[in-house]
């Protein structure tokens, strides 16, 4: 797999990589697959409204690390992934889980007409969310 192609795969929401091999047999539930493609659609609004601080929020702490600030995330995000800044088009694979990790794949394809397969795996949190978020007051 080429470096992009795991930046990609790793950037959003990815919180850790995993270590056991998917399998279509292991169907996720309804609630969950609800559940990380609210988290998906909500971090992809925050970038069609250049709303940085809320895009980061839903980043995982090792992209937080990687990126430190929302403005470098989302310079990197316009630059290099298109589709994902812009979505004009978003159509949701099927899913697989493995442990507490969901690979949720996605067609997208960007204002400028390139179409690419975004990968998006999440882990369950302690808290039970599908992503690692903060608390706002």
């Amino acid at each position: 797999m080429s470096y992009p192609l795991r930046m990609f795969a790793a950037f959003l929401l990815c919180v850790t990589m995993m270590s056991t091999t998917l399998s279509a047999e292991n169907a996720p539930a309804v609630t969950d697959i609800a559940g990380v493609q609210a988290v998906i659609s909500a971090q992809m609004e925050a970038f069609k409204r250049d709303d940085g601080q809320v895009a980061f929020a839903f980043a995982a702490p090792d992209i937080r690390k990687m990126f430190a600030t929302p403005e470098i995330l989302m310079a990197m995000v316009r630059q290099q992934y298109a589709p994902v800044y812009r979505p004009r088009y978003i159509e949701y694979l099927e899913p697989v889980v493995a442990d507490n990790h969901i690979l949720q794949p996605l067609i997208l394809t960007g204002e400028n007409g390139i179409t690419v397969v975004a990968r998006y795996v999440l882990k369950r949190q302690e808290d039970g969310d599908w992503w690692y978020h903060q608390r706002h007051a």
